[in-house]
């Protein structure tokens, strides 16, 4: 049996707005042009979304699931603490590192200069969800007795910030992208990170 026909045109909205924002931008994508990509009509794509922006913030929830799967619980149990964080540390950067990826958050950053609520979107969608996905795994080591943490928001702020380092900067100025040092940089991350955190049986 195949799929309901509304999630099949959900699906192919939301694929077709990703596409377009990705290559041209949040302020040159019309509705018009998504909806023809799509093979829906204009209305059709309202009647899923309502607006611009929640189709946009819909298209970057899609590109973040990637991220977000592999935080969770479940797919990461098995292995030791170190190589679970080394896990979601090579899963951010490589999500981070996609070409695709640099341009749109290049765009967004400039957008958001003419109209903050397209950064705030981005950042709803995306990073804030993500974050709150890595704390509760944060948290749930914690109540697993693998972590010591008072504050599992910062900690899982430090953690991403330590295996972006400069290379978050270095790719979004345009320069190439250094496999093996993000690999040294995410090693060195989750090696502070159970220095910091990690109870003494699990260090």
């Amino acid at each position: 049996m195949g799929r309901p026909a509304d999630t099949a045109k959900r699906e192919a909205i939301v694929a077709a707005a990703r596409d377009a924002f990705f290559e041209r931008g949040f302020a040159a994508t019309s509705i018009e042009q998504i909806a023809a990509d799509a093979g829906v009509s204009k209305v059709t794509v309202y009647n899923h979304f309502g607006d611009k922006r929640a189709l946009f913030a819909a298209a970057v929830e899609e590109q973040c699931e990637i991220m977000r799967q592999n935080f969770d619980i479940a797919h990461i149990a098995r292995g030791t603490l170190r190589e679970r964080l080394t896990m979601i540390g090579e899963a951010m950067v490589s999500f981070l590192s996609r070409e695709e990826m640099i341009q749109f958050d290049r765009r967004i950053a400039a957008e958001t200069e003419h109209d903050p609520e397209i950064g705030l979107a981005f950042l709803t969608a995306g990073p804030h969800r993500m974050k709150r996905a890595f704390t509760a795994f944060i948290t749930a080591m914690h109540h697993a007795g693998e972590l010591q943490v008072e504050d599992p928001a910062l900690a899982a702020e430090q953690f991403a910030s330590m295996c972006k380092g400069m290379g978050d900067l270095d790719r979004r100025y345009g320069q190439p992208t250094d496999p093996e040092q993000d690999r040294a940089r995410i090693a060195a991350a989750v090696e502070v990170f159970c220095r910091a955190y990690a109870t003494a049986v699990n260090c």
